[in-house]
């Protein structure tokens, strides 16, 4: 798709009609959690910083696990939300330490049942690492496994809102691929976040990616449900539908916040115009930085945009 239709790209995946109900209950019934906010102190070779494993209550009663930093006797910080890539986790300590540096406090998710600490009571214990977007899939909507990460990251924006070093004001989010879309999702979902920088956002216009036989890779899972359940496509209809309630481009105009996205026009993982589906639909400032050349990988320059983007005023 030539770069002039991308900007006019409005998604293939259909919206439930009551997606905007559902998330509305969706997020009552995460503010009448008790989230049990858990604290631990980490030991870290540095008195500039302070560390700790951040755990708390998520839907369905799953400990969401975040490391959380803060710079030493700082008593009003900006806060950086951080998430990451599908099936990974939330990194190691001293990669977060340049936003300490510019006074921020740091909180990395570990998305429920993937490569960290979270976990994911889905009936079983341990990890389930892969087939989230399907997870759930044969359920009613409320039991989509992304649900339930698309509350915790707003979730975790409002735990640390509420402690008293935070400047609630100043909460920023920002990821990578699956890390991108939860970006997007977080910044719906929770509006008082004041900028968010994905760079190409999973989790987007799925019957897009599933029409131009992209569901291999990051959305294979799609291809696998098909083949498993419905061999002869006749609940495709249905199928698109139920993922239209985990879809971010239908959550992105709900954004309040100033949104920068990165992404490769040559990117066959999460295909550029599943991600201007998204961005198309965002009613705030905005601005995406295209690379013409690149896929799915590193983007020259642009952790340093993000940077700058994130800290600025």
């Amino acid at each position: 798709m030539p770069l002039e239709q991308l900007y006019e790209y409005q998604g293939r995946n259909p919206k439930p009609d009551d997606f905007d109900a559902f998330w509305d209950r969706s997020l009552a019934e995460m503010h009448a959690l008790d989230a049990n906010v858990e604290l631990v102190p980490h030991p870290f070779p540095t008195g500039a910083v302070e560390c700790f494993h951040l755990k708390f209550t998520g839907v369905g009663g799953s400990r969401i696990y975040a490391k959380y930093l803060r710079p030493t006797g700082r008593k009003s910080c900006p806060v950086v939300l951080q998430f990451h890539g599908y099936t990974a986790n939330s990194g190691d300590w001293n990669d977060k330490l340049n936003y300490v540096a510019a006074g921020f406090a740091v909180a990395a998710l570990d998305c429920r049942g993937q490569g960290g600490l979270s976990e994911d009571r889905g009936g079983i214990s341990g990890p389930t690492h892969r087939g989230h977007i399907i997870r759930g899939l044969n359920d009613k909507p409320e039991n989509l496994v992304f649900r339930q990460i698309f509350l915790d990251t707003a979730q975790l924006a409002g735990i640390v809102m509420g402690f008293p070093e935070i400047d609630a004001e100043r909460v920023v989010c920002t990821g990578g691929s699956q890390g991108g879309g939860l970006t997007l999702a977080c910044a719906a979902l929770e509006p008082r976040i004041k900028r968010a920088a994905p760079w190409f956002p999973f989790l987007s216009d799925y019957l897009r990616v599933w029409e131009m036989d992209l569901d291999v890779a990051a959305y294979e899972e799609l291809r696998t449900f098909f083949r498993m359940f419905d061999p002869r496509h006749e609940r495709k209809e249905e199928i698109f539908r139920r993922l239209g309630y985990i879809d971010i481009q239908h959550l992105a105009p709900r954004i309040e916040a100033e949104v920068l996205m990165g992404l490769g026009l040559m990117d066959t993982i999460t295909p550029p115009s599943s991600c201007f589906a998204a961005y198309n639909k965002i009613r705030s400032k905005k601005r995406v930085v295209v690379y013409p050349d690149f896929g799915h990988e590193g983007l020259p320059g642009f952790g340093d945009t993000v940077f700058g983007f994130l800290t600025a005023g």
